[in-house]
């Protein structure tokens, strides 16, 4: 999917890199989130292998999936949220 630029100069590139790292930040949180209810919800509850080093790896492990999912458009999500943006930077004259 191919997202059309705010503008045709290249005085624009840099705005648009923003607007791409902060949509993709976006997704990346809200895919943390959305691992971090799964695992909540979770029934497996204390086993032996459980504690607090391997909450630790798990969360740090969440964090670099859902960064990964948020810079490969696997959920499309920071794609909208770039076209929502743009379509604003340009309504303000930006």
């Amino acid at each position: 999917m191919t997202i059309a630029p705010i503008s045709s100069g290249p005085a624009r590139a840099p705005e648009r890199n923003e607007l791409r790292e902060a949509a993709q930040a976006f997704e990346a949180i809200f895919v943390r989130r959305l691992l971090a209810a799964a695992r909540d919800s979770s029934l497996a509850g204390e086993t032996p292998f459980s504690g607090p080093g391997l909450e630790q790896f798990t969360a740090m492990r969440d964090e670099h999936v859902a960064d990964i999912a948020a810079k490969s458009r696997g959920f499309g999500l920071a794609d909208q949220i770039e076209r929502q943006l743009s379509a604003m930077v340009r309504q303000q004259g930006g």
